[in-house]
């Protein structure tokens, strides 16, 4: 049997084997149900896809984790914790070079303007931004008024439901959906190994191969100074993936270029690209002076 990998993501998906690829970026409300179901035989039930979306987290630096136990564990990589993890280093105790553990909840260290998130609901909100009075209008001024929509839709949204809420802009401006997310700001470090096992490989070994390391940590939520008690978390499978098993990973990545026209991918390559090469090869010879 193949080795098939379904990765599903709350911003993005892709589907991945080791002999061939299947095509898939998708948003967690526009699961292709049918298309798996033809293709795998799974019947994915949207509780499994709300559990997973409400089981995943976003952390304000850009990372993705998700929580794996009833008592506000989280799970992320060592990378996305690295920001905290140096924040509450010093000089007698450096928890990047020799890595950090909290045997007891007293010893769990605040991180500072850490902030986690749930995606608690989405909306298409793209005719309501979009709406700008009608009359035809400059381009500039079409685009300060859509900017104008969305801030004023995340300042409403905040203050009816107390949720954080983020217009997002999907497919080179075509969508435009609201996200609203539960927030939370009292995040604590639990574990994290030292710096040279959860890099070995550096990025290369983060961005081309598997990686062949410890890149993980361990972070804990809190709400009202005690743990948070979420309703959705990932288990433990003492087992783990067999061979020919669907895996489903949620998260929040970066964007990708799969919509960028080819004048766009050409002045990438003969402008954009070698002037930023330029500009850190300037900054390099700087700093070796």
């Amino acid at each position: 049997m193949k080795n098939r990998t379904l990765i599903l993501l709350p911003l993005v998906a892709v589907v991945t084997t080791t002999l061939w690829a299947d095509d898939g970026i998708w948003l967690p409300n526009q699961f292709p149900k049918n298309r798996v179901r033809e293709r795998y035989g799974l019947d994915v039930k949207d509780e499994f896809l709300d559990h997973l979306r409400l089981s995943s987290v976003r952390l304000n630096n850009g990372g993705s984790g998700s929580f794996v136990s009833p008592d506000g564990l989280l799970f992320t990589n060592h990378h996305v914790a690295s920001d905290c993890i140096q924040q509450l280093s010093s000089k007698e105790n450096d928890w990047m070079k020799n890595g950090f553990y909290a045997a007891t909840g007293a010893e769990e260290k605040a991180c500072p303007n850490l902030e986690v998130n749930i995606l608690l609901k989405i909306e298409d909100v793209t005719k309501k931004i979009r709406d700008t009075g009608g009359e035809a209008k400059s381009p500039a001024e079409v685009m300060r008024l859509t900017k104008a929509n969305m801030s004023e839709m995340e300042k409403s949204c905040n203050a009816q439901t107390g949720n954080r809420c983020d217009v997002v802009t999907l497919y080179s401006g075509e969508i435009f959906h609201l996200y609203q997310y539960k927030k939370y700001t009292d995040v604590r470090l639990v574990f994290a190994p030292e710096n040279a096992i959860a890099m070995f490989g550096g990025d290369p070994d983060n961005f081309t191969f598997p990686r062949y390391c410890l890149d993980i940590s361990f972070l804990r939520v809190y709400e009202d100074g005690k743990p948070v008690r979420p309703a959705h978390y990932l288990k433990w499978s003492k087992e783990g993936a067999k061979e020919g098993e669907l895996t489903f990973v949620s998260g929040h990545p970066g964007s990708t270029g799969r919509l960028s026209t080819m004048a766009e991918l050409q002045f990438a390559r003969d402008i954009s690209y070698p002037f930023l090469l330029e500009h850190l090869r300037s900054l390099i010879a700087m700093l070796l002076d």
